[in-house]
């Protein structure tokens, strides 16, 4: 339903710097959606979230079989944002053999006796499969620069922890998604832009719904307080990781169902793009399965 000329739109261009302020936490669906009311904007979202997902189960089949692609999608956002939600509808169609989905946390004991950069190396996706990474390696570069007390938790040497490590690690991320991009893994990263206001309302949902009680923490509030940090953080991120082989998007996700719509197109085209096929037989190989459908059509 959107083209290129719509969908680059979100598309943080490799080189240039990126400024959050520029890329709206709302989007009312341009023209697609001019003179649609609410709820006909909110249908008409969810059709093309449904088409898209149906599109992917038969692009994620296709990828399955071919064997040579993988797609590695990453998520990152401020809490509340809609991640998890993301997750879960961007999979609903998908076969469980063919996904995995990663959460990553504060790093174990064991994570923290290598590189930031190994929990990530060992759950990259195998050929034929999508993987989605539901927070990643960017937090190396986004809640550690923020709260940069958290170096010292990492046994890190003292003369590597310099001036330049944020740089630094921007150049291994980097190099390492080219290192995926180079062996066949297309790579698609997006952050859900939400807006302080908005992230405060879902907050106070969380509070104010027993249902949704265990959904809050403390902590979130408290990360709430370095807003603007964050902010910076993230445009500092998105500016130097947005490449030709790994780019960044910034979803508006205000509405749920206008960032899953998004998220999904953009999903969807971009697998388009590999031009998947479903493996040829040998003329030896088709001639042994018309032999087995003879013997199964033959069967009393």
């Amino acid at each position: 339903m959107f083209g290129n000329k719509v969908l680059d739109k979100f598309l943080v261009n490799p080189g240039k710097k990126c400024k959050l302020k520029s890329f709206p936490t709302e989007w009312d669906g341009g023209d697609a959606f001019k003179g649609k009311s609410d709820a006909e904007a909110k249908a008409s979202a969810a059709k093309v979230l449904a088409d898209n997902l149906d599109e992917l189960a038969g692009a994620q089949a296709k990828l399955y079989a071919d064997d040579r692609w993988s797609v590695l999608l990453v998520l990152q956002a401020m809490d509340a944002a809609g991640k998890d939600g993301m997750v879960k509808h961007l999979t609903a169609g998908l076969n469980p053999q063919g996904c995995d989905v990663y959460s990553f946390k504060a790093p174990s004991a064991d994570e923290l006796d290598h590189s930031y950069l190994w929990r990530i190396m060992r759950v990259s996706p195998a050929r034929g499969k999508i993987t989605i990474f539901n927070r990643s390696h960017y937090e190396e570069v986004l809640v550690v620069k923020v709260h940069p007390e958290y170096l010292k938790r990492q046994k890190l040497p003292e003369e590597v922890i310099t001036k330049k490590i944020w740089e630094e690690r921007y150049d291994d991320i980097n190099n390492f998604e080219r290192h995926l991009a180079r062996n066949g893994t297309l790579i698609l990263k997006f952050f859900l832009h939400v807006s302080k206001e908005e992230q405060k309302k879902r907050f106070l949902e969380r509070l104010e719904n027993p249902e949704k009680n265990w959904k809050f923490s403390s902590h979130d509030l408290n990360e709430r307080q370095y807003w603007d940090d964050y902010m910076r953080a993230y445009e500092d991120a998105l500016s130097a990781t947005s490449t030709k082989w790994a780019p960044w998007y910034v979803i508006p996700a205000d509405d749920k169902s206008t960032a899953r719509m998004l998220a999904s197109s953009i999903l969807t085209r971009a697998i388009d793009g590999l031009d998947l096929e479903y493996p040829k037989v040998s003329r030896e190989e088709k001639l042994a399965l018309d032999e087995s459908h003879k013997r199964l059509l033959a069967e009393k």
